[in-house]
């Protein structure tokens, strides 16, 4: 079995990669399982544009005819419709033992502990938008505190590492971080399909051979992704306990 794996679509938000999803999704093969890790739609509450609905009715329709499963995330958690396709809704997803697959929401144990601070994060976010800064998903804008998006990156990795560790799993797949990132910590390997609220967008191939993480360039075409910086991320040796 070949799967594609993405997440964080935030399917109704503003900066959620529309034209560029739906014609990625237009052509992944039929001999692929399409796996939605969390966070595919932005606010489950809210009615969605003609083009954002078209998304959601579109995954419907490849449901008929091959597997797609959706996980939930910490902002589609509450996303419950009737008579969705085919489409599975789970919690947690395995590809045999060789890949554990979770959005990452429950190895957060940043973002829960600092709710206040996340609060005035986002009132901060929202009043330099309206005071004319550049429009950027809260996440993108995140990154520029990057001492705090270390820990939480690091956090996630390290909690999804061990869950799979402990499972018998030779690599853990994640979302929620809005960060890509393919690592190697403590023997596991760490894939983190980062989101389609800002380019480059990425997704996980899996086959029998290999799990390759790649992204569309602006012809929508695929290629290998670029090799990481690793000055913006604490080398891989240090992470160990």
């Amino acid at each position: 079995m070949k799967s594609i794996i993405v997440s964080d679509l935030h399917i109704g938000s503003g900066y959620f990669l529309c034209q560029e999803f739906e014609r990625f999704l237009g052509n992944i093969s039929e001999d692929h399982e399409l796996i939605l890790n969390g966070d595919i739609i932005d606010n489950p509450y809210e009615k969605l544009r003609p083009d954002q609905q078209r998304i959601l009715d579109f995954i419907e329709q490849v449901s008929y005819r091959q597997k797609v499963v959706w996980l939930r995330g910490n902002h589609d958690n509450g996303y419950l419709p009737t008579g969705f396709g085919k489409v599975r809704f789970k919690c947690l997803h395995t590809i045999e033992h060789r890949l554990l697959i979770a959005h990452g929401d429950d190895f957060d144990e940043i973002m829960p502990r600092n709710q206040t601070f996340i609060k005035a994060f986002k009132l901060m976010h929202n009043l330099r938008l309206k005071l004319g800064a550049r429009p950027v998903h809260v996440a993108h804008y995140a990154k520029k505190w990057e001492i705090f998006y270390k820990v939480l990156r690091k956090n996630v990795m390290m909690n999804a590492v061990k869950c799979a560790m402990e499972n018998g799993y030779e690599a853990v797949t994640c979302g929620h971080t809005h960060y890509s990132e393919d690592r190697i910590y403590n023997g596991i390997r760490y894939i983190n399909t980062g989101s389609w609220t800002e380019l480059p967008a990425f997704y996980l191939l899996v086959t029998p051979e290999e799990m390759s993480l790649k992204t569309i360039d602006d012809s929508f075409g695929v290629r290998r992704a670029k090799s990481f910086n690793p000055d913006t991320f604490d080398a891989a040796p240090r992470l160990s306990k």
